[in-house]
């Protein structure tokens, strides 16, 4: 994290006096789609960096993301206006990067903490079980949690296999994201909704049939796919030990420490003391900083109550986390203007794209059209912003939404299913591909690894759409 320190530097002494002269300052309505090539560049360069310069882009990829950050900033400071691009750049890192890096952080560390003992064997019905498991507790856990900690029992139950690699992108598709979709606990944008009013367990009600379908679906997909390779490679069962552990847990203190950070994200979303610190003129809420100050508390004492064996034989270790902190800084920043843009609703450069959500004769709104367009763009960008705008296109009150059904079902699904298209659809993706090319699974580049989306998901979003959609 030490390339952060100078752009924070910079953005944290600004004077705030120009904020509080202007008050909250926003971008032109009409801004322009070429604002948006710094996040395409970040995004090509995930893709391609990897593959074409694998040397450099391991050593560097760090600094690549803070350029197409800056590749954004620096002209953006010249041409829009320094007050204008200072604020949005503190906001994202305040209000954005940080709590996004905190959580993951503090998810990662306490899941990183449990290990399954035992002996678990990568067989077709094993790993669909695992996967099954996954899947039903990552809403309760968190997409993040739930991946975290299952995705090292799924690669030590495999690693005598010789096919891996649809094992990981089948627990992308489900445990990282589909399986997140029935509480706000599963998935930001969820919780986004759960703060505008929408009841807790709205989606548990109306995204259940949507989730079990997609999720059986896949599970069965799977099951066929690993049952076919472990015939080819010969059904490998790796030979007993007779000094094999028992099944069971290691490191259990962990689990009380993932509790207490689904609690603490809940109480933030429930507990409103009305305090608010304006930091540069960003308002930044008591109760967010005291859940982000806990969650640093519970990384240091999951640390500090996890024996080092353990996380040694869980494989523990902070690559992947450092990669995602390195990477998302640069998409984060390089992705405000894209954001702002969509914010802009039908009066920005993207109108046309917007407005084919409502039916042009009627003004009804158009569900498949809601479920695909909040799904693409959340494959791209953040999906808990890209929620709120399309949240706000339909109307923005809770209350009306939760009654039209259809509407709200195909903003949440289309957030949280299509999170799986790409690795940086949602937050964990990217951790656990880290995790698993750690453990020497050779995974698929960023298009690679959409022809395996693309090729499986969306015939299933399609089918999804006909039934409940249209």
């Amino acid at each position: 994290m030490r390339f952060l320190l100078p752009l924070l530097a910079v953005m944290l002494l600004l004077p705030s006096a120009a904020f509080a002269a202007h008050g909250h300052p926003t971008f032109p309505k009409d801004l322009e789609l070429y604002w948006v090539i710094p996040f395409v560049c970040m995004l090509l360069s995930i893709a391609i960096g990897p593959l074409a310069v694998p040397h450099f882009w391991h050593h560097h990829f760090g600094k690549v993301a803070l350029f197409w950050g800056l590749a954004f900033l620096v002209p953006a400071t010249f041409i829009l206006g320094f007050d204008l691009v200072s604020f949005y750049a503190v906001e994202t890192i305040l209000l954005e990067y940080l709590p996004f890096i905190i959580l993951l952080l503090a998810l990662f560390t306490a899941a990183g903490g449990i290990r399954l003992k035992g002996t678990l064997v990568g067989t077709p019905a094993v790993n669909t079980g695992l996967l099954a498991f996954g899947t039903i507790i990552a809403s309760w856990i968190g997409t993040t949690g739930a991946a975290m900690l299952l995705i090292r029992p799924l690669l030590r139950a495999n690693k005598h296999r010789k096919y891996q690699v649809h094992q990981v992108v089948f627990f992308i598709f489900l445990v990282a994201n589909i399986g997140g979709s029935l509480t706000p606990l599963g998935d930001p944008p969820l919780f986004l909704g759960f703060l505008k009013g929408v009841s807790f367990f709205w989606t548990t009600v109306h995204l259940f049939v949507k989730t079990a379908f997609i999720s059986v679906l896949l599970l069965a997909i799977y099951f066929v796919i690993d049952t076919v390779l472990f015939k080819k490679e010969g059904s490998p069962i790796p030979a007993s030990s007779a000094n094999a552990e028992k099944l069971g847990l290691d490191g259990k203190i962990n689990l009380l420490f993932v509790a207490c950070i689904v609690g603490l994200v809940l109480l933030s979303g429930s507990w409103n003391p009305g305090v608010t610190f304006h930091v540069y003129g960003i308002p930044v809420e008591l109760q967010n900083v005291v859940r982000d100050l806990c969650l640093l508390g519970v990384v240091f004492l999951s640390m500090k109550f996890t024996s080092k064996e353990c996380r040694e034989l869980n494989d523990f270790n902070w690559e992947p986390i450092a990669e995602v902190a390195k990477l998302f800084i640069g998409i984060f920043l390089s992705m405000i203007p894209a954001l702002a843009i969509l914010r802009a609703g039908t009066e920005g450069s993207l109108a046309s794209l917007i407005s084919m959500v409502s039916d042009p004769a009627t003004g009804e709104p158009l569900n498949y059209m809601y479920f695909w367009l909040t799904g693409i763009l959340s494959s791209f960008l953040d999906n808990a912003p890209t929620y709120l705008v399309f949240f706000n296109t339909a109307g923005g009150d809770a209350a009306y939404l939760m009654q039209h059904v259809g509407t709200l079902a195909a903003i949440s699904a289309g957030a949280v299913f299509m999170g799986a298209v790409t690795y940086i659809g949602n937050a964990p993706n990217f951790m656990v591909r880290s995790i698993a090319e750690n453990s020497g699974v050779k995974m698929p580049s960023f298009f690679g690894y959409m022809l395996w989306s693309i090729g499986i998901l969306w015939p299933i979003f399609i089918l999804t759409t006909f039934i409940f959609f249209v």
